[in-house]
C-alpha cells in the first residue's frame, strides 16, 4: 500500500509537533494504565498475515514517519487488539479497511486499539496506521534498535517500528516502500529493483517479501561499491568518506564476501538451499546489536567485522537464513531452536576451520555459558528479558549443547534426518514438542528422558567413575570393570568411556541411568588411564566449567562496570582452580585498568605461572607486564617484557604487533582513569 500524498515540509512539521499535539483518540498514558495494555486479554488472539508500509527517512532531523496497514485473522471474538510499537512513535490515527477512524489508547510501548464492534473468529481486518516519530540515541534505550540519521540509517524488526502483536514470533508478508534522500540505498528484503523519485524528489524503494517470515528490517545510507564473492554473496560496507572510519582499522570487504560464500555453500549442502538463494552482507553502525538477520540479510556491526575471529559472528548470522527464517520458535520459550541452531552452525564451521585445541577451548567456553545462567529451565526462558546476557546464554549455548547432544544420543544419519524434516515443515513455527516429535521418528527412540532432562530441568550432571583393574588369563589382556556415578536421579544418556594403554586405546559408548551404572572394558595392554566423555558431547559439571562460569560472569560484570563484582567472580575461579592462567590473567585486566600496578603484575606473574590455558594467556600477560614497567618508569624491564611478548610468535588480536610498536614507542596510561 503507497501512503497518503503528505509532503516533506508536512512531514516534518508533523515530527516537530508531535509530542505537542493529542490527536483524534490517541491518549497518552500513565504508568499504571500502561500496566494495563500488557493484560490486555487480546494476546494471542489475532494473526498477522501481511502488512504494507509505506515510510520515510529523514536522516537531517532523525525522523520517521509511517503509513502502516496492517492484515490479520482473528482467532476468536475480539473487542480490542494491543499492538507493540516503539515508544518512540506517535500514533495520529487508527482506520478500518472502510476509513472508519478507530478508537486507539497508546502508551509505554504498546497501543490498544478498539473497533467500533468486535472482531468476529475466523473474520479477515485490515487497519491502518499513522504515525511519526525521532530515533535518536536518547529515544531507544541503552540497546539501539533503530537509528535513523547518517551515514546509516537502521530500523531493525526487534524494534517495533512498526505495529507487532503478542511477542514477535508470528510469520508474516509483506511489501514495503522507503522514502530516502536522494543518492542513499536502501537494503531489505527481496529485489527493490530500480529507486523511482516521489513527489518530493526523494528516491523511493519498493520490496516486496511474499513467504511469510520475518522481512521487517531496513538499513538504509551511503555505501561503498558492494564487494562481490560469487552471484549469491554481496558485501556492503558503510561509506564514511574521503577519511577511513575513527578508531576502526578498514574492514576487508573481499575477504568477507569470500568467507561468507564459504559459509552459505556449507550451509547450503547441509540444510539445503535457502528461498531465493541471495544474501546481502551489511554493516551497522556500532552503537547498535552485534548482527542481525531479515531474509536475505545479515547485518553485523562494523567493529565486530574487524575481529580475528570474526568469521564466526558471520557464521552465527548467516545460518538464521535457515534457522530463524526459514524455520522460527513457535513463542520466545522456543528460542533456542533457532538460537541453539544458530550457535551450533558456528560451532560446526569452526570444527572444520580450527584446530582441535581450539575446537576443544570453544565447547568449553559454550558449556560453561550454558551453565553460567541456569537457574530456571529452558523450557521457561520467557522469564529473562529478550536481550539479557541470561536469555542469550541459555538459548544460544545450551540451546547449541542441546543440539550437540541430541546427535550424539541419535547418531549424525538421524540427527540429520531431523534437520531436514524441521526445515521442511509445512507449519514453519517450531515448538519444543515438535522437535521431540520429529527427532522421535527419524531415530526410532523415546526421547522423553532427554527432552524432560534439557528443557524442564536445570543444572547438569556430575560424572565420576571409579574402576579395578583384572589381569585376564592365557595372555589375553586386561578387564577394567567400573562404576560411573552421577548425581542426578533422572540422568539417562549414552556416555563415553576410554580406556588409554601403551598400545591401542580402547573406548566403550555406556548407556548411563540412574546414579550408578556398571561398565566392563577389555584391552590388550595394560590400562594406563580411564576417562569419560573425553570428547565433551555431554553437557556436565566439573570444576573446569565451574571455574569457566565463574570467569564469564567475571566478564558481565566488567561489562556493567561493576569491577568488585568482577574481583569476586574471578577470585572464586582460582579458589577452585589456583592454576588457571585465564582467571589470573582477567583478574589482572581489572587491576591494571583500576591502575593498582602491583596487584596487577602479582596476577599477570601467578598467569604466566599457570596452566598456560589458553595459549594466549601469555603473550598478553607479557605484554601487560610491559606496559605496567613503562607506566612506572621502568623502561628497561619493559623492554625486555615486549620482547618476551614477540618471542612467543603468538598475535592473538595483534599483541605481538602491539609489542613491536611499545618496543619503539613507550606505553603511556591515558590522562584518566578512562576504560579502554
Amino acid at each position: 500500500m503507497r501512503g497518503l500524498p503528505i509532503t516533506r515540509k508536512s512531514r516534518l512539521q508533523l515530527c516537530r509537533w508531535m509530542g505537542l499535539l493529542v490527536c483524534g483518540t490517541i491518549v497518552s498514558l500513565g504508568l499504571a494504565q500502561a500496566n494495563q495494555l500488557a493484560k490486555s486479554p487480546s494476546r494471542g488472539a489475532v494473526q498477522i498475515r501481511n502488512y504494507s508500509i509505506d515510510v520515510t527517512l529523514d536522516p537531517a532531523h532523525h525522523s520517521l514517519t509511517s503509513q502502516t496497514r496492517v492484515d490479520f485473522t482473528a482467532l476468536r471474538n475480539v473487542a480490542t487488539v494491543t499492538f507493540h510499537l516503539n515508544s518512540a512513535m506517535h500514533v495520529t490515527g487508527v482506520t478500518d479497511g472502510s476509513g472508519n477512524r478507530l478508537s486507539a489508547t497508546q502508551g509505554d510501548g504498546k497501543i490498544l486499539v478498539t473497533p467500533a464492534s468486535a472482531v468476529a473468529q475466523g473474520s479477515a481486518a485490515a487497519w491502518t496506521f499513522t504515525y511519526s516519530g525521532v530515533f535518536e540515541a536518547k529515544s531507544d534505550g541503552p540497546l539501539r534498535l533503530a537509528s535513523v540519521g547518517g551515514p546509516v540509517s537502521y530500523l531493525l524488526y526487534r524494534a517495533n517500528w512498526f505495529p507487532v502483536v503478542g511477542d514477535g514470533t508470528q510469520r508474516f508478508t509483506a511489501t514495503i516502500h522507503v522514502h530516502v534522500p536522494a543518492g542513499e540505498l536502501v537494503l531489505g528484503s527481496g529485489p527493490s529493483g530500480t529507486p523511482h523519485p516521489d513527489a518530493d524528489g526523494q528516491a523511493v524503494f519498493d520490496f516486496n517479501w511474499p513467504r511469510p517470515g520475518f522481512p521487517g528490517t531496513m538499513i538504509a545510507g551511503k555505501f561503498q561499491k558492494p564487494f562481490d564473492a560469487d552471484s549469491q554473496v554481496r558485501v556492503y560496507l558503510i561509506d564514511h568518506g574521503a577519511a577511513p572510519k575513527p578508531t576502526t582499522p578498514q574492514i576487508d570487504g573481499q575477504k568477507i564476501a569470500a568467507t561468507v560464500a564459504k559459509q552459505y555453500g556449507e550451509f547450503a549442502a547441509q540444510f539445503g538451499p535457502t528461498e531465493t538463494g541471495r544474501l546481502n552482507i551489511v554493516e551497522l553502525p556500532d552503537d547498535t546489536v552485534p548482527a542481525a538477520w531479515a531474509p536475505e540479510i545479515a547485518a553485523i556491526a562494523g567493529h565486530q567485522l574487524d575481529k580475528s575471529d570474526s568469521f564466526r559472528l558471520l557464521a552465527n548470522t548467516v545460518a538464521r537464513q535457515w534457522w530463524g527464517n526459514q524455520v522460527s520458535p513457535a513463542t520466545r520459550n522456543d528460542v533456542w531452536i533457532t538460537n541453539g541452531m544458530c550457535r551450533y552452525a558456528e560451532l560446526e564451521y569452526l570444527s572444520r576451520t580450527a584446530t582441535p585445541a581450539v575446537m576443544a577451548d570453544a565447547i568449553l567456553n559454550v558449556s560453561a555459558s550454558a551453565l553460567a545462567y541456569d537457574t530456571v529451565p529452558l523450557a521457561e526462558v520467557v522469564r529473562y528479558p529478550e536481550f539479557s546476557r541470561e536469555f542469550e546464554a541459555m538459548t544460544y549455548d545450551k540451546g547449541a549443547m542441546i543440539f550437540r547432544m541430541l546427535r550424539w544420543q541419535i547418531d549424525d544419519a538421524a540427527f540429520q534426518e531431523t534437520l531436514r524434516d524441521l526445515l521442511s515443515q509445512a507449519d514453519k513455527s517450531i515448538s519444543s514438542a515438535k522437535v521431540e516429535q520429529i527427532a522421535e521418528a527419524a531415530s526410532h527412540q523415546n526421547l522423553r528422558p532427554f527432552f524432560t532432562q534439557w528443557l524442564n530441568t536445570t543444572g547438569a550432571p556430575t560424572l565420576t567413575a571409579k574402576w579395578t583393574i583384572y589381569r585376564l588369563g592365557n595372555n589375553r589382556g586386561f578387564r577394567t570393570m567400573g562404576e560411573i556415578d552421577e548425581d542426578l536421579d533422572l540422568f539417562q544418556m549414552p556416555v563415553d568411556v576410554r580406556v588409554e594403554t601403551e598400545g591401542k586405546t580402547v573406548q566403550k559408548r555406556v548407556e548411563v541411568m540412574g546414579p550408578q551404572t556398571q561398565f566392563m572394558i577389555d584391552t590388550f595392554g595394560i590400562p594406563a588411564k580411564v576417562s569419560l566423555d573425553p570428547q565433551r558431547w555431554l553437557l556436565r559439571n566439573d570444576n573446569v566449567l565451574q571455574v569457566r562460569a565463574h570467569i564469564l560472569r567475571g566478564l558481565a560484570k566488567v561489562a556493567g562496570n561493576d569491577d568488585a563484582g568482577a574481583i569476586q567472580e574471578y577470585r572464586a575461579a582460582l579458589a577452585l582452580d589456583a592454576t588457571s592462567s585465564l582467571a589470573s590473567y582477567r583478574l589482572g585486566e581489572v587491576y591494571f585498568r583500576q591502575r593498582n600496578y602491583q596487584a596487577a603484575e602479582d596476577a599477570f606473574r601467578a598467569s604466566l605461572n599457570g596452566d598456560g590455558v589458553p595459549k594466549w594467556t601469555e603473550v598478553w600477560s607479557d605484554l601487560h607486564l610491559g606496559k605496567i614497567f613503562d607506566a612506572s618508569g621502568q623502561r628497561d624491564r619493559a623492554i625486555n617484557q615486549y620482547r618476551e611478548a614477540m618471542e612467543t610468535h603468538d598475535d592473538t588480536s595483534g599483541a605481538v604487533t602491539l609489542a613491536s610498536e611499545y618496543l619503539k614507542h613507550p606505553y603511556a596510561p591515558p590522562a584518566a582513569a578512562t576504560r579502554h
